[in-house]
């Protein structure tokens, strides 16, 4: 094999790579399309309460999926509090949705935090809405506006602040209409 053929492909897998890793990090920029309603849902929560999506109505909504098992997820438990304090005035909430059949297991590590999570904790112990929400991997992430539609979807949490900062600055149309008819 001659060098320019060993260069060439070379070249070959590194533009392969730089195409897969942009199918990971172009989605977290698609805070300004929307991809129509976010299906609805109703999980047990911590204690044993019910949660629905629909509760949420007129706020933004980040879901976060996660796992136990998954080390950026349990990493990113505390800067996801930090971001819910911040915004929850605004008209946010932050969801989190744990996937494991075992919702006693996440619950107890959940209850050995350091900094207590203070936002709703869902559980999906059958994956049925991870699965409507097309989750592919941990941590994925969920930005749902205040009208109820998909906004963006994406699995960085250094995106996070920004999709949140457009999506609280959007009013929803009957409050644009009301303002407009001033």
């Amino acid at each position: 094999m001659s060098a320019r053929t060993v260069k060439a492909r070379g070249i070959a897998k590194v533009a392969k790579g730089l195409a897969l890793a942009a199918l990971f990090v172009f989605p977290a920029f698609a805070a300004s399309t929307s991809s129509g309603p976010a299906p609805a849902f109703q999980l047990s929560g911590r204690g044993g309460k019910a949660i629905d999506l629909s509760q949420f109505k007129g706020q933004v909504v980040m879901i976060n999926f996660w796992a136990t098992w998954c080390k950026p997820c349990r990493d990113e438990m505390p800067l996801l509090e930090d971001i819910y304090k911040k915004y929850k005035p605004m008209g946010f909430t932050m969801l989190a949705v744990n996937v494991e059949p075992d919702s006693k297991a996440a619950e107890a590590w959940l209850g050995k935090l350091s900094k207590p999570v203070t936002f709703p904790v869902a559980f999906d112990t059958e994956s049925k809405v991870s699965k409507m929400y097309k989750v592919a991997g941990m941590p994925s992430t969920v930005f749902v506006d205040r009208k109820g539609n998909i906004r963006a979807i994406g699995i960085r949490p250094d995106y996070v602040e920004p999709i949140l900062d457009k999506l609280l600055e959007e009013q929803p149309s009957d409050k644009r209409e009301a303002a407009s008819a001033r």
